[in-house]
């Protein structure tokens, strides 16, 4: 019986010839990722259990990058308890201020994720990294602390949605469009602890961040992950970042599919999400009415790329932000930070009225830098568009991609005649 991408990673990874959708493994693991939130809970289980080893230094990624730099006391003693785990446990891939970035945007540019890899994070958007032809998942802090002590996971194989994607994007149309696409078609939980595998000729048209911009967003539609095949883009961004060691896997012709989905790459139009859910959808030329906004972001771990900041300056340049708009840059990391510099587009944005952060997820859970008062409402290039998610729970979310976004923020409002 034939097998999708993701279960051929999991049967070699649990050492088996093959698996099938349902079936019960446990696999060894390539990665285990923590952050600030989340690996301080993983910390205090392994002290719970008298647990004070790790089964590699080099396999586990702990990235402070939730609430810094810290916005209190608490997440200030928060970080404190990871960085003294670190160096006690000489944990090699451990990323500080002024050396990290959000953490879905510096392991792939760190060339830490790889094709091939079996990956878990105690974050729920781990499933960025099947951009790259990986098995990536998101996990329980209380999974992460078993997963580096061990070195190992249980899993239920999933099924799998399989994504033929045909054509090429139209202008100013991306991957955030895509997924917004795909989400209000299939619904959040479409894809309930299913793997959302994309392939066809129409991959070959979306560039890498794009990809990884989609597979991140795979969680709203509850898939256990999301993974593209590996092509020749995969292996130029793999070989830029330094891997040269990987594994592709590919999809046999015979593999099994709960459902199969074709989409025209051509006809997805620019997309946003209304409050309250991801696959509460709407295109944005068939938005009527004006709707006022008080914020706008751009950044995070889904829009954060240099590519997504490039077309948010292509909107801005020359341009002003709205008087009632405040509009925050997040670049995903000191890198894409130091190229958008170099650039000229940090130029761009401050002279548009911009504020520029340093590479934080701070507005995105409504942590800090960003959040939201009672009644306002933001359109932002995050992920998730949930009550209170980003500040006061009686503020609403507009989910965009950046250049929608970027748009919204010059006219002071989302609006169908914006573009």
């Amino acid at each position: 019986m034939g097998m999708t991408i993701t279960q051929k990673i999991l049967a070699a990874h649990a050492g088996l010839d093959s698996v099938v959708a349902g079936q019960l493994i446990e696999a060894n693991l390539d990665l285990v990722l923590g952050n600030d939130i989340t690996a301080p809970v993983a910390i205090d289980e392994m002290t719970k259990h008298d647990l004070d080893r790790v089964f590699s230094q080099e396999k586990i990624a702990l990235v402070m990058d939730h609430f810094t730099p810290c916005r209190d006391i608490k997440a200030a003693q928060a970080c404190q308890k990871v960085r003294n785990f670190a160096h006690r446990h000489g944990i090699k891939h451990f990323f500080d201020v002024g050396d990290m970035g959000i953490e879905h945007c510096l392991l792939p540019e760190k060339g830490i994720v790889k094709a091939g890899d079996c990956i878990i994070g105690a974050d729920s958007h781990t499933c960025t990294y099947g951009a790259l032809g990986a098995f990536s998942t998101g996990v329980g802090s209380t999974d992460m602390a078993a997963g580096m002590v061990t070195g190992k996971a249980w899993f239920k194989v999933p099924g799998a949605i399989k994504f033929t994607l045909t054509g090429e994007f139209a202008p100013h149309v991306s991957g955030k469009d895509l997924i917004l696409h795909i989400i209000g078609m299939i619904g959040v939980d479409g894809a309930l602890y299913q793997s959302m595998e994309f392939c066809g000729p129409g991959v070959a048209n979306i560039n890498m961040e794009n990809r990884l911009t989609i597979t991140n967003m795979a969680i709203e539609a509850g898939a256990k992950n999301g993974i593209f095949p590996v092509d020749e883009q995969t292996i130029a961004y793999m070989n830029k970042a330094g891997v040269t060691d990987y594994t592709v896997y590919e999809a046999d012709s015979d593999a099994i599919y709960d459902r199969e989905i074709e989409i025209d790459l051509s006809q997805v139009k620019p997309t946003v999400a209304f409050p309250h859910l991801p696959e509460n959808t709407h295109t944005v030329d068939s938005i009527t009415e004006n709707i006022v906004i008080d914020q706008v972001v751009i950044g995070s771990c889904t829009n954060g790329w240099y590519s997504d900041l490039e077309a948010a300056a292509n909107v801005l340049r020359g341009q002003k932000v709205a008087a009632n708009v405040r509009c925050i840059i997040f670049p995903g990391t000191q890198q894409i930070y130091l190229d958008a510099m170099r650039d000229g587009l940090l130029e761009v944005f401050i002279k548009a009225g911009c504020a520029v952060s340093t590479p934080t997820c701070g507005p995105c859970l409504g942590g800090h830098s960003g959040c939201l008062a009672q009644g306002e409402r933001a359109v932002a290039t995050t992920n998730r568009n949930f009550v209170g998610r980003m500040g006061h729970t009686e503020s609403e979310i507009y989910l965009a991609s950046p250049y929608v976004a970027a748009k919204a923020a010059i006219a002071g409002y989302l609006g169908g005649d914006i573009l």
